[in-house]
C-alpha cells in the first residue's frame, strides 16, 4: 500500500508541475498579444490624431490639409531622442512626399516594443477614416531612426 501511495503522490506532483509550466506559457503569449494590441491601439490614436492636426487650418497650429510639418511634439507628445515613448512602447513618425508631386505625402507611424518582439506599423494617405492601414510584425530589434 505504501508503493502506491507514493506512486500517486510522484504522479500528482508531475500533473501539478505540468499544469504550471502551462499555464506560464499561456500567460507570456497572451502577455505578447495584449502588447501587440496595445502598440496598434496606440499607433492608430497617433494617426487619428495627426490627421485632426492635418484638417485644422494653418491659423489654429494645423497642417491645413497637409502631413508635411506634422511631429510628434505637434501633437502633444513628450518627445524624447527624436520618439515617443510609454508602457507599451516606443513610437516614431515620418512623412515621405507624394510621388505624383502632391504635397500631402504618406505619413507613417512606427510603434515597437523590443521586449515583447512587437512592431506595428501605420500608414495614413490622407484624413479619411479609410486612409489608415496598419500592418504587425515580430521583430528583433526596434527602429531608431524616423521612418521615410
Amino acid at each position: 500500500m505504501g508503493q502506491q501511495q507514493l506512486l500517486l503522490l510522484v504522479l500528482g506532483i508531475v500533473i501539478v508541475g505540468l499544469a504550471v509550466v502551462v499555464g506560464i506559457q499561456a500567460f507570456g503569449e497572451n502577455q505578447k498579444k495584449a502588447n501587440a494590441d496595445a502598440i496598434t491601439n496606440d499607433v492608430i490614436r497617433i494617426a487619428s490624431d495627426a490627421q485632426a492636426w492635418a484638417l485644422k487650418p494653418t491659423a489654429f497650429g494645423g497642417g491645413n490639409g497637409e502631413f508635411t510639418d506634422v511631429t510628434l511634439a505637434k501633437l502633444s507628445y513628450e518627445v524624447s531622442n527624436g520618439a515617443y515613448s510609454n508602457l507599451n512602447g516606443t513610437y516614431r513618425m515620418g512623412i515621405t512626399t507624394a510621388a505624383s508631386g502632391g504635397s500631402t505625402g504618406t505619413l507613417t507611424i512606427v510603434g515597437c516594443d523590443a521586449d515583447n518582439g512587437n512592431q506595428v506599423t501605420s500608414e495614413v494617405s490622407g484624413t479619411g477614416p479609410g486612409n489608415i492601414s496598419t500592418t504587425a510584425a515580430n521583430v528583433d530589434t526596434c527602429p531608431t531612426a524616423d521612418p521615410s
